[in-house]
């Protein structure tokens, strides 16, 4: 099977990175995106500025595919947005892959071939079958050695109600409901001069307010927290080793003290009702009530889509969705974002050898995820399916300690309920402002 490409779901950061490692070890990648072009889950928020500057945001093995083709490198130092990430860094990226990245193929299922998940006999010495869908919608199989999916969990995130399923009405309030950091250059007649309601503790939803809280007028601005009370919710301040990320924390808190939001603690969402004038109302467990609500912004996080692979061997923990070896390091009701450790293919193996979660999707639905984490695991994965398990097993990023935890971040999630956890940090640590993911 050694003549096979290593299929990679989703041309996002990681899925790209993935590509770049996998040829400087010899293998030949295939990336499939279902998107047209790199990095389209990050041009869903690309007014948001990430957390991590720019010399935390370049994977090595993809810088030096790069470097011959011309492309400067950004400042080392500047955090940029979104949009500069993906214009400056993914596409390039993109284009120096050439073929070997494929765009307007969704992935809608992998299996073994010829096997379906119950048979044993024979499987390991199969490869893979990757079936997709393109744009045009014709169906294709590929073969292929092995399988990195690397797919995010942007499109999946999570409801507004607070038993993890939608709140009862929330689905027929659509049109009332974001789950996305608003872009207010575009939305702004949406949300100016209204009652919104915002809802999560992580760092996507402090970008929320400070934007909305920057909308001044009349402008009423709620923000709903399931935990008890504030706690660390605005995170380190100054202490932060992430200085963007502490200056969000600042700016939001002084927004508040301000008197430019409410706060509504202990609310866990259990019904959407629409009141006769046509404005939202938000009914709690305990009964208690918002009412007057013209929009609600739901930014509690994110989940992995996993339906498509319902004919892969996944060992994944039962609380949150990441792989076993994996979920014990990233599990909020533990860790912060200072003792999330790095890691790599052994963590990220399944009883399905040769194939592995990637990226924000390996998390599970835990939240501090960071990009450099990412791209550590990616060049583990690649070391291990090159046969250099020495390479596979070291250690080569070391995230430093940030002592600060709770929120979200752009490879972001929703809060657990614990005061340890580090809201999204993208990373390891966290390294964006808002919720990406490479789309599958």
């Amino acid at each position: 099977m050694s003549e096979l490409p290593v299929v990679v779901v989703g041309a996002g950061p990681v899925g790209l990175a993935a590509a770049a490692q996998l040829r400087e070890r010899g293998l030949r990648p295939l990336v499939l995106e279902r998107g047209k072009r790199a990095g389209a889950a990050v041009a869903e928020w690309n007014h948001v500025r990430l957390f991590s500057p720019w010399s935390e945001l370049v994977d090595p093995a993809a810088a030096r595919l790069l470097e011959p083709t011309g492309w400067t490198r950004p400042d080392a130092e500047a955090y940029p947005t979104g949009s500069e990430w993906a214009e400056r860094y993914l596409r390039p990226l993109a284009d120096a892959l050439g073929d070997q990245v494929r765009f307007g193929a969704e992935v809608v299922g992998v299996a073994r071939r010829g096997r379906d998940r119950i048979v044993d006999s024979g499987r390991d010495g199969e490869p893979f079958s990757v079936h997709l869908r393109t744009t045009d919608g014709a169906e294709e199989r590929v073969l292929a050695q092995a399988v990195i999916d690397a797919s995010g969990t942007w499109s999946t995130p999570n409801p507004l109600g607070g038993e993890g399923l939608p709140a009862v009405g929330e689905r027929a309030a659509a049109d009332r409901i974001s789950y996305r950091v608003p872009d207010l250059a575009i939305e702004k007649a949406r949300y100016a001069g209204k009652h919104v309601v915002v809802a999560g503790s992580g760092h996507s939803a402090l970008t929320a307010l400070v934007a909305l809280a920057g909308l001044g007028g009349d402008t009423r601005i709620s923000w709903v927290l399931r935990r008890g009370g504030m706690g660390n919710t605005f995170g380190g301040g100054e202490a932060d080793q992430l200085p963007a990320r502490g200056a969000l924390g600042l700016r939001a808190k002084e927004a508040v003290d301000a008197g430019l939001v409410t706060v509504m603690t202990g609310f866990r969402t259990e019904a959407v009702e629409r009141a006769d004038d046509g404005c939202l109302e938000l009914v709690s467990a305990d009964g208690a009530r918002i009412e007057a609500i013209d929009e609600v912004i739901a930014l509690t996080g994110f989940r992995p889509e996993l339906s498509w692979l319902s004919e892969i061997r996944l060992e994944l923990d039962p609380t949150l969705q990441a792989p076993v070896a994996l979920a014990p390091l990233v599990d909020p009701n533990v860790h912060s974002c200072g003792t999330v450790y790095s890691h790599g293919a052994k963590e990220l193996s399944h009883p399905e050898q040769n194939f592995y979660l990637a990226g924000m999707k390996s998390y599970g639905r835990a939240p501090t995820f960071l990009a450099q984490t990412g791209y550590e695991q990616v060049r583990s994965i690649a070391a291990a399916l090159a046969g250099d398990h020495e390479a596979a097993a070291r250690v080569e990023l070391i995230m430093a300690e940030t002592g600060v935890c709770g929120g979200a971040g752009l490879f972001d999630e929703p809060d657990s309920g614990a005061s340890g956890c580090c809201g999204p940090v993208e990373p390891e640590v966290l390294t964006l402002s808002a919720p990406p993911a490479a789309t599958r």
